[in-house]
């Protein structure tokens, strides 16, 4: 295996800085060369935050002592991912996205005989559930295969289990009938001891895989790829390799969501995407600018 080589980031920097930075490339480094999780391109500002929580959690004075942690203790990794990736999310969450897709994107949906949804950066499957609503209630869910994907073992658990606590239940509920929820959203959970279990019925048609947008290649091709708050998380060079995988994905007119915050202008995969929707974030694939991309079986 070839290591990317590392860089000064921070040239001009000194003392107690630069050594946090020379701690932050060898434990990220050491991460990859490790266990083969690619966080080297991750934005420097957030990951250096990440990982000064994940320190305090395990009560070290420098980053240096989480360094040894991960490299001599494997169980340590995937509380360190827990920190390392963004779970926060909710069901709904930008209502007027999924107006959008419900009423503008899935009338072009219908046209194609089955369909696949990939769900990048699913974390603890809101948006799954958001989607598989979405899809039932527009008579598509049959047709629909949905792949939910992230490099978080522990949030994939979660998402595959559908179950979340009922105080957030009623932001849920909100955001469904601003989303133009055609009935209640309590028709798809049942609330017991605490929590709201979702109709496992939603999941029939998931796949849910573990997928890392910073090393791995493209597995099918899908219709639609909602994205959504993964990118700002990834410096520029990141950016542009998810979109392109993205891009290899979507046939000639499918669709690409991408978070209230993201955009694929100034990209490098700029070119790949004419805006379909664009207060609402959401990008069609051109249709003379197609790569031929090879899928995983």
């Amino acid at each position: 295996m070839t290591a990317k080589p590392m860089t000064a980031r921070f040239p001009g920097r000194r003392g107690v800085e630069a050594v946090e930075d020379i701690e932050v490339d060898l434990l990220v480094e050491a991460i990859w060369r490790r266990y083969q999780y690619d966080f080297r391109d991750y934005s420097r500002a957030s990951l250096l935050r990440r990982l000064q929580r994940a320190q305090s959690h395990f009560g070290y004075p420098h980053l240096s002592s989480l360094l040894d942690r991960i490299l001599h203790d494997p169980e340590s990794l995937n509380v360190l991912i827990g920190f390392l990736t963004i779970q926060v999310s909710e069901m709904f969450r930008d209502p007027e996205y999924f107006r959008a897709i419900r009423e503008q994107v899935i009338p072009h949906l219908r046209t194609w005989p089955s369909i696949k949804v990939w769900i990048a950066g699913c974390a603890n499957g809101e948006e799954f559930y958001s989607l598989a609503i979405l899809f039932r209630e527009e008579g598509l869910e049959e047709r629909t295969m949905f792949y939910c994907t992230d490099i978080n073992p522990a949030a994939l658990a979660k998402a595959e289990a559908g179950v979340y606590e009922i105080e957030r239940i009623a932001g849920f509920s909100r955001n469904y009938r601003e989303a133009g929820g055609a009935g209640s959203l309590a028709d798809y959970y049942t609330a017991n001891y605490g929590v709201a279990r979702f109709d496992p019925t939603l999941r029939r048609r998931a796949v849910f895989a573990d997928h890392n947008l910073a090393s791995d290649a493209v597995f099918s091709e899908v219709q639609l790829v909602s994205s959504r708050n993964v990118l700002i998380y990834f410096d520029r060079a990141l950016q542009d390799r998810a979109l392109g995988l993205f891009a290899q994905s979507l046939p000639p007119g499918g669709f690409l969501g991408l978070g209230s915050k993201e955009t694929v202008h100034f990209s490098t995969e700029s070119d790949s995407f004419a805006e379909f929707a664009p207060l609402e974030k959401i990008w069609r694939r051109n249709k003379n600018d197609i790569q031929e991309a090879t899928f995983a079986e």
